[in-house]
């Protein structure tokens, strides 16, 4: 019988180790930065360079990339959009956006029934506070396009599937300038900011309620919404675009 000896590991591998288990849970979102090299060394109780060394490795590994003077970003584990692959095929070709919408519908719907079976207090707060936003959007708290991203994000982090949340961050990433387009030129009426909050409203009440078929049913209803008023915006951007 033969045994390997037991080697202890790095430091700098146990940082890593414990950086990559909080992005896997889902605790740090795709696009979260991390705190500073200096505030990280203090957390763990370690030196500056260790902490550097563990973030050479999350970034040779795809987990989070490094910038000058910008800290250090998690990457999505999906990273569909790392060169801009998606984001650039919707803006030369705005239709491409419309099949983006098709598979929001079907992965966001389940993403709704899985988050009414599995939301926890923590996750039904966030929803809440975002609702309470929405409401009160027009004073300016925020953008509204944002909080509408926004509640979409914690309601696939309310699955506790961390693929469901890097995938959904990664679409809304690559749609961001289409679907700030499409709430400017669009979204124009009160009715229209009315029934998008009613609908958003539906489905967080059906997560509450633990309802998950309701939930789904909510959340497609909305997105049918969604990609009518989609269509809208990419026959305006064509019409205009006409010679």
């Amino acid at each position: 019988m033969r045994f390997k000896p037991i080697k202890p590991k790095k430091i700098s591998t146990q940082i890593a180790d414990q950086i990559r288990e909080s992005i896997l849970a889902g605790d740090i979102s795709p696009g979260d930065k991390l705190p500073p090299e200096r505030e990280l060394a203090e957390m763990f109780g370690v030196s500056r360079p260790s902490v550097r060394e563990a973030l050479n490795i999350l970034s040779a590994s795809g987990l989070v990339m490094s910038y000058q003077g910008g800290g250090t970003v998690v990457l999505s584990l999906l990273d569909m959009d790392r060169d801009n692959a998606l984001s650039d095929l919707i803006r030369l070709q705005q239709e491409r956006a419309l099949d983006v919408v098709e598979v929001r519908k079907g992965l966001e719907s389940w993403t709704a029934f899985y988050a009414a079976q599995r939301a926890n207090e923590t996750d039904i707060r966030r929803m809440d506070e975002i609702i309470d936003s929405m409401q009160h959007s027009n004073h300016g708290i925020a953008e509204p396009e944002d909080l509408d991203a926004n509640l979409h994000i914690v309601i696939a982090r309310a699955t506790h599937n961390v693929v469901w949340l890097h995938l959904m961050q990664s679409i809304f990433d690559a749609m961001r300038d289409f679907q700030r387009g499409v709430w400017r030129a669009v979204y124009l009426t009160e009715e229209d900011r009315r029934i998008l909050l009613e609908h958003h409203q539906e489905v967080v009440q059906a997560i509450k309620a633990a309802n998950p078929e309701a939930a789904r049913d909510a959340m497609l209803r909305h997105l049918d919404f969604a990609e009518r008023r989609s269509i809208a915006y990419v026959s305006l951007k064509s019409d205009t675009q006409q010679p």
